[in-house]
């Protein structure tokens, strides 16, 4: 297999460094984020769908320094005030109906003093069509790092590990039948993991088919 797992499993309300699986498919965006404040690139855009982990790297950064963390939505004049005493800027879920004048300008504070600029997005940012030309300008030349959601074969070694961890012995086509009917995201990964754990404790159920079909359900 390609992918080389590092840490453990992130859950849907920890997002700690030690809690986050590290493939090929999010490396590159993982060192990034480690490697602050030494990081080459100041101005980065992180992409990705749903469930990818951006918003888990984001929290990463948050918990290193001093950090303005914000929707794209919730932009507005207090921003600046509120960005000016910290040391880095996180936009989460950058979209192409943010305020175009908003953003450059807050763009150029990163610029003037110097600050770490993250942005997550579905897609990556310089393939929205802002009207603003400058805004544009800036867009074209930040670092874009895109992560994807995991892979059958990666998806069956974090369920192996964490069937593993727990001591929960699991056959092979147990494994195959969560791949095929799970959604692929980190996200829903963990949280099947976590509720399968604390229902077949709560009922005192045996692991099988029945438990695993009841678990895909509740998620």
């Amino acid at each position: 297999m390609s992918d080389q797992l590092i840490l453990k499993f992130p859950s849907q309300q920890a997002y700690k460094k030690e809690d986050y699986y590290v493939s090929t498919s999010n490396q590159k965006a993982f060192d990034l984020i480690n490697s602050w404040p030494n990081s080459i690139k100041r101005i980065v855009n992180i992409f990705g769908p749903t469930g990818s982990g951006k918003t888990h790297l984001a929290s990463l950064l948050k918990n290193k320094t001093s950090c303005l963390y914000i929707d794209s939505k919730k932009i507005n004049d207090k921003t600046f005030l509120k960005f000016k005493t910290k040391e880095a800027l996180i936009i989460e879920n950058l979209t192409e109906k943010v305020s175009e004048n908003l953003l450059f300008s807050l763009w150029n504070m990163a610029i003037q003093d110097n600050k770490f600029f993250l942005i997550t997005s579905v897609k990556p940012i310089n393939f929205y069509k802002y009207k603003l030309d400058d805004l544009m300008s800036r867009v074209n030349s930040c670092l874009t790092i895109g992560i994807k959601l995991p892979n059958d074969d990666l998806i069956s070694v974090i369920l192996s590990k964490n069937f593993s961890d727990k001591q929960i012995k699991v056959e092979k086509k147990h494994i195959d039948y969560i791949i095929k009917r799970i959604d692929r995201s980190y996200e829903k990964i963990s949280q099947f993991i976590l509720t399968l754990d604390k229902y077949s404790l709560k009922k005192g159920s045996p692991f099988g088919l029945k438990l695993i079909k009841e678990v895909l359900k509740m998620i």
